[in-house]
């Protein structure tokens, strides 16, 4: 298998015009996308439907190049989108796509593989049986994508569902009970079992640690490669895997990094470096075209310091901690690139140490 990147820029959430010029004049197979992952202009939270906008768009678009129902583009190329797009970070949306190998490569190239998990009941949201569906969900993206060893891994995207007013009312009339009926406290509890479930099934942690006590309590149990966002508009975990396997063929492969804290440029000059891009301290002209995509993980510390001094994310009752962190951190990192389109989210509980993060790229080798 061969796989290939296209990152899009769009003027709106519904806006995939990009996309369908590439359709149209054949650069791109529409039988061959097999994912996407979308920075929208919304804010991140319960409300944001630019998500789902952005979900509906390309699902229409798709139905009418495979000749399919919107429903079943939906139920089978995850889509998934990140609100909040603040600071200087450009709206835009990054395409999957593998196609029949052409050639056998000397070394290790990109690896997509992507999964489903079966619906989530309301009252699973957060707890064990949600981390048991993302573990089982990543494992079978990693089947998909014929990656046998975690190490080949580097970036897992996830999209997990949250509990909503009439998902917990659902729940109550068949005598159930879900962990929170706050859809924004659900979020989070999604996140966090998106983590562990990423965790178990990279190895990262055994299932003991990867309990539902630890959420939220044990900090030291994380993810290092695990992207965790959550939204109203799904009722399944999709799942999207990204690693280097020496079976793909192409010219592109992927890294990744812990990045310690908010203010971790070494990390991301790591992460590029390991892709032969040096950052001296930015990306250079000649250098940039070969970044196809960028990911980042962000949270701001709880401990309400970064490196000894005080920050007040946590406390601003006017701005939401995790629109403070996304533009703080995808300056931070545009800096670097020299690129405004890169997928920054917030919400890293037990992404990366508190505090910090991680951050993945794909080049061109």
């Amino acid at each position: 298998m061969q796989a290939s990147v296209y990152r899009l820029t769009m003027s709106h959430p519904g806006d995939l015009s990009e996309l369908a010029a590439l359709f149209e004049s054949g650069s791109l197979d529409p039988s061959h996308v097999i994912a996407v992952i979308g920075k929208t202009e919304g804010n991140g939270g319960v409300n944001d439907f630019t998500r789902g906008y952005f979900t509906l768009a390309f699902a229409t678009l798709m139905a009418g190049k495979l000749k399919l129902d919107i429903p079943q583009v939906i139920a089978s190329i995850p889509c998934i989108l990140s609100g909040g797009t603040e600071g200087v970070l450009t709206p835009h949306y990054t395409v999957f796509a593998r196609s029949p190998a052409s050639a056998q490569p000397d070394g290790k190239r990109l690896a997509i593989g992507v999964a489903f998990s079966v619906p989530m009941l309301p009252e699973q949201i957060g707890r064990q049986a949600h981390i048991d569906a993302v573990a089982t969900a990543v494992q079978a993206a990693m089947a998909d994508a014929g990656l046998e060893n975690p190490e080949d891994v580097h970036f897992v995207q996830v999209k997990t569902p949250c509990v909503t007013l009439p998902r917990a009312e659902e729940a109550t009339r068949r005598g159930a009970q879900v962990l929170t009926a706050d859809p924004g406290r659900s979020m989070a509890y999604a996140r966090v079992a998106g983590a562990f479930g990423v965790a178990l099934a990279l190895g990262e942690t055994t299932a003991a640690a990867a309990s539902e006590v630890a959420m939220f309590a044990d900090y030291g149990i994380y993810s290092s490669r695990a992207s965790i966002s959550s939204g109203v508009e799904i009722e399944a975990n999709e799942v999207i895997v990204l690693g280097n396997s020496a079976a793909w063929s192409g010219d592109l492969q992927v890294s990744h990094a812990v990045m310690q804290d908010a203010l971790d440029i070494g990390a991301v000059s790591h992460a590029l470096a390991d892709l032969g891009i040096p950052a001296l301290p930015q990306v250079s002209a000649q250098d940039a075209p070969r970044l196809r995509a960028v990911f980042v993980k962000c949270e701001p510390a709880r401990a309400g310091k970064i490196r000894g001094q005080r920050h007040t994310m946590l406390e601003d009752t006017d701005i939401n901690a995790q629109r403070h962190i996304r533009g703080a951190v995808g300056g931070l990192v545009a800096g670097v690139t020299g690129d405004t389109r890169l997928f920054v989210s917030g919400g890293a509980e037990h992404q990366g140490p508190d505090g910090g993060g991680l951050i993945a790229a794909i080049a061109q080798v």
